[in-house]
């Protein structure tokens, strides 16, 4: 056989070439609509959990951020590690602590974390977004002054641990026309003081002063529950007024995240979306199928 035999089959197709189904077509056509009128817009991802961890996910995650720029949007990153972060300090034999759901940190802290955020996470994702074929700019809430930080009110309990009081968005709207944007959640204030900023905040915040079109949080559970413990209990779809109105009664994880849908679309954002990533592609279900996967907040 020679080498233009070996390159293809009895059907006379290259080989390793199969035949789009009508589902195939279906799902194309689907997202049709979705890809024309997200074109140009921005959304921001917040990046966390099992999709963070599982090394089948994170490159998933990758080819999806990269899908998003190729058909025209602008994907814009925010990330924490707080897990990654947790494991560096026991191995440096760091006490890790936590007061209110927020990590005590003083300055030893904050330079693991920073570490950790931008030596290793921010780093990989970077990486990852170039081989899959859109190159990408990692950032901290520190470069170009991206983030001005100031202490919890909390601080004397919590330490170095900030909250966002401006982004700068000519920095981001600089580096998007050619690159994603890849941001790590840490940020100083005008003296010039490192802070931890929680990630589900940063992203609301970036949101809210891009006046993204959409806004997507990644994380380890089907979306916002109306009986924690029950999984098929998920609130498909809400409105802001709702989110605020529940906000006293909700603790844990889910509270920064539907806090951060809530800053996002007050500051302009169409549409928050809190979803599973741990199912793969769940960034595309979510953005351009009809039914979606997760809980969608509206204005």
């Amino acid at each position: 056989m020679d080498s233009k035999d070996k390159s293809s089959d009895i059907s006379g197709l290259p080989a390793g070439r199969g035949m789009l189904d009508d589902n195939n077509v279906n799902v194309l056509l689907e997202a049709l609509p979705y890809i024309r009128e997200f074109h140009g817009k921005t959304v921001v991802i917040k990046y966390g959990g099992a999709a963070m961890r599982d090394e089948s996910l994170r490159q998933a995650f990758a080819d999806d951020v990269v899908l998003l720029k190729y058909v025209g949007l602008n994907p814009v990153v925010i990330h924490g590690g707080g897990p990654e972060i947790t494991k560096y300090m026991n191995r440096m034999g760091i006490e890790v602590r936590f007061q209110h759901g927020l990590r005590v940190s003083d300055a030893e802290t904050v330079e693991v974390a920073k570490m950790v955020l931008l030596g290793k996470l921010n780093a990989d994702l970077v990486g990852r977004l170039g081989r899959a074929g859109s190159p990408a700019v990692g950032l901290s809430g520190e470069d170009g002054g991206l983030f001005e930080v100031a202490p919890v009110t909390n601080a004397e309990e919590v330490g170095f641990v900030g909250n966002i009081e401006r982004v700068d968005i000519d920095v981001l709207n600089h580096i998007s026309e050619d690159y994603i944007p890849v941001i790590a959640s840490v940020g100083s204030d005008r003296d010039g003081n490192s802070y931890n900023i929680n990630a589900d905040e940063a992203a609301g915040k970036v949101a809210a002063a891009l006046g993204a079109f959409k806004i997507v949080f990644l994380t380890d559970i089907v979306g916002w529950l109306e009986d924690p413990e029950d999984e098929t209990s998920r609130i498909s779809v809400t409105d802001v007024s709702a989110v605020e109105e529940a906000l006293d009664s909700i603790s844990g994880g889910m509270r920064p995240k539907l806090a951060a849908c809530v800053n996002a679309i007050r500051g302009g954002t169409q549409n928050a979306y809190i979803i599973d990533g741990r199912r793969p592609h769940s960034l595309l279900l979510e953005l351009f199928t009809d039914a979606g996967i997760g809980t969608m907040v509206t204005p």
